[in-house]
């Protein structure tokens, strides 16, 4: 079968990457796509951000399949355009993905199914968002309610940052229209951890569970960000923590969903805090994560357009849903200025050698120009490999990593970590 691929970062490269692996794929086609995903996939030319434009290229193509990669797309309602137009998608509906597009409707819902959160405070006003602060002990948590590029979450340490940072929303200065309304949140202390289903609508199977590192600096300094890297490893969670996310937080989404009239289909990825009460869900996403994917993707031993495919038609098949033991990590390498204003334009060298080491190496920011590979964006690629053990597998990823090399680049040298104590 022939399948499309919606969006042009690492996750997306890591999608066709993987379907590319895939018995049941004879074509991979990605739209926009980048460079990386060039080499395994066709990229659509010229690149197309438009649902209009989307439906197009899958007509073009043949497409037999289409597999939306970023939460934009979804939340514009590009699942519910194919759909009327007879064409088979995987993701969630434009009312589904509110799960992640409003913070406060995930915030609502969340209440409504009696899924563990923490507890929140919803406000459109400046003046009511400082008295709610009142009701909270520090750090405070402060989230825009729209979609900000994964950088709408600011942990506040005491009143005067929190007072700064809701002034920051509420003026756009900070993440733009997103931040129009806020959650105030309680802070919660735990181990987090990334867990990701994939449902037909009524089932919902689980993928490996991973961790993402999300400021900048390591020991969790710094701004947040998209997400610095990542690992995926099955002993992030014990069986007894696995069956109570699965079936107090996965299982009980998807029947509420389908419940209150919004079926969900797609990816649906719990951002968890393993408190000492439990499993608590920070914030809901409805795609893969990024950079997650990678880590989860390079595990990954199964035919994934076969599972998708099925998935799609509305009858998700745990037998074909495997992964390999070993650990992955995904190291993240950043270009200047990032999370802020980010520099592009700086040549990259290197990535043969990196891969001559055993990584697979994500394309995320990059482009050609004048015959040089490029930096394009704040996250440029990601220097992806496996290992026997946890140990084993973050030192194959750094030292691959290090034969990377552009003006700028920043990387965290603490990637998977935490996870060590584990082993």
């Amino acid at each position: 079968m022939k399948v499309l691929v919606l969006g042009g970062g690492g996750r997306e490269h890591a999608l066709a990457w993987r379907l590319k692996k895939s018995d049941s794929v004879s074509d991979v086609y990605v739209c926009p796509g980048n460079p990386g995903c060039a080499s395994v996939a066709t990229c659509v030319k010229p690149p197309i951000t438009t649902i209009e434009g989307f439906l197009s290229v899958a007509r073009e193509t043949g497409a037999d399949l289409t597999v939306v990669g970023p939460e934009g797309p979804l939340v514009d309602g590009v699942v519910d355009a194919f759909e009327a137009n007879g064409l088979l998608v995987f993701g969630p509906s434009r009312a589904a993905a509110q799960l992640e597009g409003s913070k406060i409707f995930s915030k609502r819902f969340m209440e409504r199914a009696g899924i563990p959160t923490a507890r929140f405070v919803s406000t459109d006003d400046v003046g009511e968002a400082r008295k709610v602060l009142d009701g909270f002990s520090y750090p405070v948590v402060v989230k825009a309610d729209g979609l900000a590029a994964g950088k709408g979450v600011v942990i506040c340490q005491d009143r005067a940052e929190a007072e700064t940072t809701l002034e920051g929303m509420f003026t756009g200065a900070l993440v733009g229209p997103a931040g129009a309304k806020v959650v105030i949140e309680e802070f919660l202390t735990g181990a987090e951890a990334s867990f990701i289903g994939l449902s037909d609508g009524e089932r919902v199977l689980p993928l490996e569970p991973s961790q993402d590192h999300k400021t900048i600096y390591a020991n969790d300094q710094g701004p947040n960000t998209g997400g610095m890297g990542a690992y995926s490893d099955s002993r992030i969670l014990g069986a007894a923590q696995r069956d109570f996310v699965m079936r107090e937080v996965m299982e009980r989404t998807i029947a509420q969903m389908k419940a209150e009239g919004m079926p969900f289909k797609g990816f649906l990825y719990a951002g968890l805090m393993m408190t000492a009460r439990g499993p608590m869900v920070l914030e809901f996403n409805v795609r893969l994560g990024d950079p997650e994917t990678q880590a989860l993707l390079h595990r990954m031993d199964c035919d994934l357009g076969a599972l998708l495919m099925e998935a799609a038609r509305g009858r998700v098949k745990p037998e074909l849903l495997a992964f390999r033991e070993e650990p992955s990590v995904c190291v993240v390498l950043a270009a200047h200025g990032y999370p802020g204003k980010v520099r592009t334009g700086d040549a990259i060298e290197g990535i043969g050698e990196a891969e001559a080491r055993g990584a697979t190496v994500f394309h995320a920011g990059t482009k050609m120009e004048r015959g040089r590979l490029v930096t394009s964006g704040g996250r440029v690629l990601g220097v992806t490999h496996s290992g026997e053990t946890l140990q084993e597998a973050i030192a194959n990823a750094y030292r691959a990593s290090d034969e990377i090399r552009f003006d700028g680049m920043q990387v965290r040298r603490d990637i998977g970590a935490k996870g060590l104590k584990r082993w």
